[in-house]
């Protein structure tokens, strides 16, 4: 067995780089703490050159002009480790969460596909470059041997089997990670190295630092065999950023979108998934309300009643997606049509993950539009004309008339197709067994939004002559009344008599312009008298 352990260096530094790539390059500090008592809890190496420590406060750390202060942030450090996993599943089922920086990955079968170890350990070297942090990697068949090769080792390490001993003696102590009384006591006797440390007898060892001083000599000599303990995959992908200063406008916003949105594909391609809902938590700043309402943005200014510090929102994806320019045009239409409240703290990113979309292209159908084009267009259209007035139209379940909703749109194709029934065999004549099928003429039915004005003459409580913009017609044919109402309890409620009546015009053409001069110049149309409004009108024409 043979183990690969990646190791990031300076981990809080580096989570706090990853969202501000700016900084790869400069003296970064991280403080943190209490007013008055905000310290340095972490540096880069470049900081440490510039002369910051750890437990400097942040008032004296400030006169380091060359040095870039950034408060420590735990979502930063939870994303930069969200992401390390995700790079170890890619290319292992079987890797172990060590610590928050540190991972192992069992290497069994992958030198088939990449070749030799030290190819494998470029290729993760590689790989963790594009995820925007710097790591030690360590190859070695003993995993806690590989671990502290790692976090003692820069760059690539490779250790036979049975050498462990030799590679590890030059190491400090430090690099086990003991407590820190026993590093004192350790400093105290003189003992450095793991080599220093491996030469003790472990008999007088266990009995002045006990179970720990046994573990520490186990490890120094790069002896013991343990199992990895397996990390269960995540299903939930999360990205956020904390702001030092609040954002108001859609752009800067943006472009922080965009730069999670990178990070966050780049998870999920690593995991082989695309991103089925996204969705989006901003905290904001309170204070920057009346600010806001100040500059007399009406989009804003009218959603300020409102009293909550978050704002949510949400997008439910036609197909699985992973194009983060694609969902940042969707986001910024979003935001577009509803922006929020106030200024912007903190930005909250996450996604449902999915299956990427298998599509099979038929030879014999033309091409249509990508799902993902079309979804930006019918978001484009809805920052137009409103959410409410865009997508696939659904019935509702009542018998007012016209009764519909607007769903999501979804394209062909995007959703598995049900089996279809199969018909039986037509014939023109029956046979034992089967009913043969009877091909009816569908009749369609054109409405007319919003229903036009009518006036009905009536004779015996039958319809015998209308009137439609001004234009008479004579009843040839009648059927109804039919009585629908409901909703009694509401004020749209309704209470109609619907007639299917079939006229025949005095003019040439009937007043609707349906029918053409060469054609006869009647229709079958629907009428309804509405009792409350105690008037006709027309609903429509049948086809």
């Amino acid at each position: 067995m043979v183990f690969a352990a990646i190791y990031i260096l300076d981990f809080s530094v580096q989570a706090a780089i990853r969202v501000e790539p700016s900084l790869r390059d400069s003296a970064v500090a991280l403080v943190d703490g209490v007013p008055p008592q905000v310290k340095v809890v972490a540096a880069n190496g470049r900081a440490f050159q510039a002369g910051t420590e750890l437990g400097m406060a942040r008032n004296v750390a400030d006169q380091f002009e060359s040095v870039q202060i950034r408060p420590r942030s735990h979502l930063h450090e939870k994303a930069a480790h969200a992401a390390l996993l995700d790079f170890g599943w890619s290319i292992s089922p079987r890797i172990e969460d060590t610590a928050p920086d540190t991972i192992v990955i069992d290497l069994a079968g992958l030198s088939s596909l990449f070749g030799s170890q030290e190819n494998i350990a470029r290729r993760l070297l590689q790989q963790i470059v594009a995820l925007g942090l710097t790591a030690h990697i360590a190859i070695a068949s003993n995993i806690d041997a590989a671990i502290h090769a790692a976090r003692g080792f820069s760059g690539i390490t490779l250790i036979p089997s049975g050498e462990e001993s030799k590679h590890l003696g030059s190491l400090p102590v430090g690099v086990l990670r003991p407590s820190p009384e026993t590093l004192d006591t350790l400093e105290l006797w003189g003992v450095r190295t793991c080599e220093a440390l491996a030469a003790l007898p472990v008999l007088q060892l266990s009995e002045r630092l006990g179970q720990e001083g046994v573990r520490l000599h186990e490890w120094a000599q790069g002896a013991g065999a343990r199992s990895l303990v397996l990390a269960d995959p995540a299903t939930c992908f999360e990205e956020g950023i904390v702001l030092e200063d609040s954002v108001e406008e859609l752009e800067p916003l943006s472009f922080l979108l965009g730069r999670l949105l990178d990070q966050l594909c780049m998870r999920l391609t690593a995991r082989s998934l695309a991103i089925s809902i996204i969705r989006l938590r901003f905290s904001l700043d309170p204070s920057g309300r009346e600010d806001v309402q100040r500059r007399g943005n009406s989009n804003i200014s009218a959603r300020l009643k409102k009293k909550s510090s978050v704002f949510e929102t949400a997008i439910s994806l036609p197909v699985p997606i992973r194009d983060s320019k694609l969902l940042l045009k969707l986001l910024r239409l979003k935001l577009q049509s509803d922006p929020p409240q106030a200024p912007i703290q903190k930005i909250f990113v996450a996604a449902e993950p999915a299956k990427p979309r298998a599509l099979q292209a038929d030879l014999f159908l033309p091409s249509s539009p990508h799902a993902e084009k079309v979804e930006l267009i019918i978001a484009r259209l809805a920052n137009l004309v409103g959410d409410s007035n865009i997508g696939s139209p659904h019935l509702l379940d009542t018998h007012h008339p016209d009764a519909f909703c607007m769903d999501h749109f979804t394209p062909a194709g995007a959703e598995p197709k049900a089996p279809q029934r199969k018909k039986p065999l037509k014939s023109n004549r029956p046979y034992w067994g089967v009913k043969p099928e009877i091909e009816k003429p569908a009749l369609g039915f054109r409405m007319f939004r919003p229903s036009l004005p009518a006036s009905v003459h009536l004779q015996e409580g039958l319809p015998k002559s209308v009137l439609i913009r001004g234009t008479h017609g004579k009843v040839i044919g009648a059927s109804g009344p039919w009585r629908t109402s409901g909703d009694w309890w509401r004020e749209d409620n309704w209470h109609q008599d619907e007639w299917d009546l079939e006229i025949r015009f005095q003019l040439p053409s009937d007043p609707l312009e349906i029918h053409s001069a060469s054609r006869p110049q009647h229709g079958l149309y629907r009428f309804h008298f509405d009792s409350l409004q105690r008037k006709w009108f027309v609903r429509g024409i049948y086809d």
